[in-house]
């Protein structure tokens, strides 16, 4: 892979892409339906794509999930 076309990819927006502000906005909703075994990629899907694009969100996300499943685990 040249450097030109990992650029290029980088560069490269899902045109479903949300955007940070929305995926954010709704990001608790997403991670609840998830947990409780939705479909998640087939209700929001733009969430799915920004999460797969930004990786501050996707930190977010994966932050979130970690805190359900630990809140959800039996004491």
């Amino acid at each position: 892979m040249s450097s030109w076309t990992a650029l290029d990819e980088f560069l490269t927006t899902d045109p479903m892409d949300v955007g940070c502000d929305r995926a954010l906005e709704i990001l608790h909703l997403y991670v609840d339906l998830l947990a409780a075994g939705e479909d998640v990629q087939g209700r929001y899907p733009g969430v799915t794509a920004h999460l797969a694009q930004c990786g501050p969100c996707n930190e977010d996300f994966q932050g979130l999930l970690a805190a359900v499943a630990a809140d959800e685990r039996p004491m």
